[in-house]
């Protein structure tokens, strides 16, 4: 299997102080690399100063300490020893938390920054503004299986359907933790919209099985190889370098995965941040989701309700709409 080392794409900075925000205003290079390749890669964005802070905040969360007064939507339920760090204690179990600006306000900072948005939006277009749609944090301990390949985008019921995702290193991405891997070009295969949502996340093979269903399908594979075939088939960028403060930002239809955590006492912790354009409405498929459905109701039209600000903060609005 051939993967490719990740190149930076440009310098931005997201400061978690309270300073003025920095204006991204990205060369044009850059968003075409953006929509040709699936992703982009800007190394050192936050500080190692904020990098620690937010390492702290989510041991703290962890702990069931919510600063916000709310816990997130998700979090996993672990017995620890005092003094214990559930992130570096050996296991084979990745620990997901989903919603986490909800419960944390450093958290709420990063997920809402406006230089964050400006960026998203200006990589896909989008006119408007942006939006949070939701949050997820990763952190793959010691000995965590491989995370499957997938795509964000069939996990948002939303019209416009366009999602991206923002990815933040909380830690420096060494080959032996598991580093994010993304298939170049991926976003633009002709598949079914609903295809690519993993029903097992970690899986101890590899997670290739509904990659290469894909791929065959986007006519991109002969259907003669197999899932071993497949790795040496297609692209493979990795994120191996890029250090803790660096982020990627792909396109929701982009293919994405990462491998085992090889290590013995190092956690790799990542940060994903799914955002979508500031108008978007519910579609009808959202009352049939355990992520959505709390928010549509059979008997209302989806496309009239509007996504509350505190779960769905606008986080950039273009000055023309903002002034508007």
């Amino acid at each position: 299997m051939t993967i490719e080392r990740f190149t930076p794409s440009f310098c931005v900075s997201v400061s978690l102080d309270h300073s003025e925000p920095h204006q991204a205003n990205l060369p044009q290079h850059v968003i075409n690399n953006f929509q040709k390749e699936g992703f982009v890669v800007f190394p050192n964005a936050l500080s190692a100063q904020d990098v620690k802070d937010l390492n702290e905040e989510l041991e703290r969360v962890l702990g069931g300490s919510y600063d916000r007064d709310q816990a997130p939507d998700k979090i996993p339920r672990i017995k620890i020893k005092p003094n214990e760090s559930i992130l570096t204690k050996q296991s084979g179990k990745v620990i997901q938390v989903i919603n986490v600006h909800k419960s944390n306000t450093l958290f709420r900072r990063l997920a809402c920054h406006p230089t964050l948005g400006q960026i998203v939006a200006e990589l896909a277009g989008w006119k408007h503004g942006t939006r949070l749609a939701q949050d997820q944090i990763w952190a793959k301990p010691p000995g965590a299986k491989p995370l499957a390949f997938h795509r964000d985008s069939p996990y948002f019921m939303f019209e416009p359907n366009d999602v991206v995702t923002v990815w933040v290193a909380l830690d420096d991405m060494a080959d032996d933790v598991g580093p994010l891997e993304y298939v170049r070009g991926s976003h633009l295969w002709q598949t079914k919209q609903h295809v690519g949502s993993a029903k097992q996340f970690f899986q101890s093979n590899g997670g290739m099985k509904l990659l290469h269903s894909a791929a065959v399908q986007a006519g991109v594979l002969d259907e003669h190889y197999g899932e071993e075939e497949c790795a040496n088939q297609l692209e493979f960028v990795t994120l191996q370098g890029l250090q803790a403060g660096g982020i990627s930002i792909h396109d929701g239809r982009t293919w994405h995965g990462s491998g085992k955590n090889k290590t013995t006492n190092r956690p790799r912790r990542g940060l994903g941040l799914h955002f979508v354009p500031a108008e978007v409405r519910f579609t009808a498929e959202a009352v049939k989701s355990s992520l959505w459905r709390h928010y549509v109701t059979e008997d209302v039209d989806p496309a009239s309700i509007i996504l509350p600000q505190e779960d769905f903060p606008l986080t950039w609005q273009a000055p023309s709409v903002s002034e508007a």
